[in-house]
């Protein structure tokens, strides 16, 4: 497996924390090259920095993913620096706690603006470059159990996970014969800062009383017996990037642990 990612230009987005930081270093002890990509600049140097001091090659970016011109730069600056780009993780995401009857078109469209609109721009501007290449790649998606399944509390937040597996889809029927496929990963409950974040608004909206204890509740369906960390999902990861997954495009393939069974 490790030599199937060698040498291998990544760009990870929203991989200054969370998941795609865990993407991103396990991409790079394989040796691959990463651009480590995010909207905090100061957190991408730090992931590309820790890279780097373990052996790894690594160059952080700023990228806004809602923004066509600011991608544009990102894989602009990832050929400047590496030469080309093979593999793009279209990973950046935001979510948000909310009863469905108190969702408004402003929530909506700011998470679908980065976690819909986001992918598709990503999607569309990596395959641009890998088309000018001529040898092929890889985009792959962050999904979610909240792309198979709808949850009162993250209507807007599932809708726009339905959506990234819409355009994979489509993407990797567009794209296949350019020899790009297209696929996501459907992580479920992750050990992150993202569920620090959701777990304070179940108790700003009075639906938990203490620390955790909404990550716990939403946890009792987990076949397995407990939640996920970064580490688990970057298996997943590593193989969609690597050749062992050259003949899988348009799949949604779930790390959750036995959540949402398709």
């Amino acid at each position: 497996m490790s030599e199937s990612v060698k040498d291998k230009v990544a760009i990870v987005t929203g991989s200054g924390r969370g998941i795609g930081a865990a993407i991103a270093t396990d991409l790079a002890s394989k040796g691959a090259k990463l651009i480590i990509a995010d909207l905090n600049r100061d957190a991408a140097d730090s992931v590309a920095t820790r890279i780097v001091s373990q052996g790894g090659q690594a160059k952080a970016a700023s990228v806004d993913v809602s923004d066509r011109a600011s991608v544009k730069a990102l894989i602009a600056e990832a050929v400047s620096h590496f030469g080309r780009v093979d593999v793009m993780f279209n990973n950046a995401g935001i979510s948000q706690t909310c009863p469905f009857l108190e969702v408004t078109e402003e929530d909506f469209d700011r998470i679908m603006k980065i976690n819909g609109v986001g992918v598709l721009i990503g999607t569309q501007e990596a395959a641009r470059q890998m088309i000018a290449q001529g040898s092929g790649g890889k985009i792959i998606n962050t999904a979610s159990i909240a792309g198979k399944q709808g949850y009162p509390l993250f209507a807007h937040y599932c809708a726009s996970k339905f959506a990234v597996v819409a355009i994979t889809q489509a993407a990797a029927r567009a794209l296949a014969e350019h020899h790009i496929t297209v696929n996501c990963f459907g992580p479920g409950v992750v050990a992150t800062e993202l569920w620090q974040q959701l777990d304070r608004e179940f108790m700003e909206h009075g639906l938990t009383s203490k620390p955790e204890q909404a990550i716990n509740e939403f946890s009792q369906s987990i076949l397995l017996g407990r939640v996920s960390t970064p580490r688990d999902i970057t298996g997943m990861t590593t193989f969609l990037a690597s050749s062992a997954s050259d003949y899988i495009t348009g799949q949604t393939l779930m790390v959750d642990g036995g959540m949402v069974l398709i």
